[in-house]
């Protein structure tokens, strides 16, 4: 029995540090630290997403089914309007199709459509609104066009404008719904510099847009009433950088629906001031 309890004491001594020896990392190695439980979490996150990822491209994908180019937004197959001559007005709206306008891209915009004979902009996150892609004329000019709100509470009509090589816009109904004024005017948008006016605006109801541009001034009416009278001399003209994508010309809402139409340009004598 002392035989036997020996040779078991000295098989378990040796297995024991047989282990022992194996386990033990070689002198000067570095031994790897034991993940946290939030790092054993954020590898099991990443395997997920990985292994959904390989999923993913692994089966075969369904091929896009293309849809029907939308006849509301189909660009018109007529050329775009020439260029006016002194005292001539062009139309920049059919009434039927975008023509030479396209929806533009903020990212977030609601749709564009045609109908009843105007260019609707639904609601987006933040904007939705036109650009012009035609011919441009930069100075001695006036835009005439009728603006609606559909629906919201903010500015139905941004329209941006070139004045000479700088962009500037005309806001109708912004801040709340009753702002109106020139963005931007010696860094200050429509609600700070020298052209802010409140005016109230009905939901549904057509307004009679007109904007002149010629040197050192640019005006504006609403309905035939002044609305913008500055005189640019000396002035830093420009705009928010949330429009920059209306430029050169263009029209946006701002968290409101709006419609255009009868959009009409008309290129003025050299010799106006």
């Amino acid at each position: 029995m002392r035989v036997t309890g020996l040779i078991t004491v000295v098989v378990a001594g040796l297995w024991f540090a047989g282990c022992h020896c194996a386990t033990k990392p070689p002198e000067g190695a570095s031994q790897k630290p034991t993940p946290t439980a939030e790092q054993r979490e954020d590898a099991l996150r990443d395997y997920a997403a990985r292994k959904h990822e390989s999923q993913t491209q692994a089966q075969p994908q369904p091929r896009p089914t293309q849809a029907a180019p939308s006849p509301a937004v189909e660009k018109s197959e007529t050329q775009a309007p020439p260029v006016p001559k002194p005292g001539q007005e062009v139309s920049l709206f059919d009434g039927k199709t975008l023509g030479q306008w396209k929806a533009t891209d903020f990212g977030g915009q609601g749709e564009v459509s045609v109908k009843d004979g105007a260019i609707h902009m639904a609601m987006g996150s933040y904007m939705t609104g036109i650009t012009w892609t035609g011919p441009v004329v930069r100075m001695n000019y006036e835009i005439t066009l009728e603006a609606m709100r559909v629906e919201g509470n903010d500015f139905f009509c941004g329209l941006t404008f070139p004045v000479g090589d700088k962009p500037c816009t005309l806001i109708l109904g912004g801040w709340g719904g009753s702002l109106c004024g020139l963005s931007s005017i010696d860094h200050f948008d429509a609600s700070e510099n020298s052209t802010t006016r409140m005016m109230s605006f009905e939901t549904g109801k057509w307004y009679r847009v007109q904007l002149r541009v010629v040197p050192n001034r640019i005006q504006a009416w609403l309905d035939d009433q002044d609305l913008v009278d500055l005189d640019t001399t000396d002035r830093v003209i420009g705009i928010r950088i949330e429009v920059e994508s209306s430029q050169p010309l263009g029209v946006a809402t701002w968290n409101t629906a709006g419609a255009v139409r009868n959009i009409q340009l008309k290129k003025l004598p050299d010799e106006v001031q």
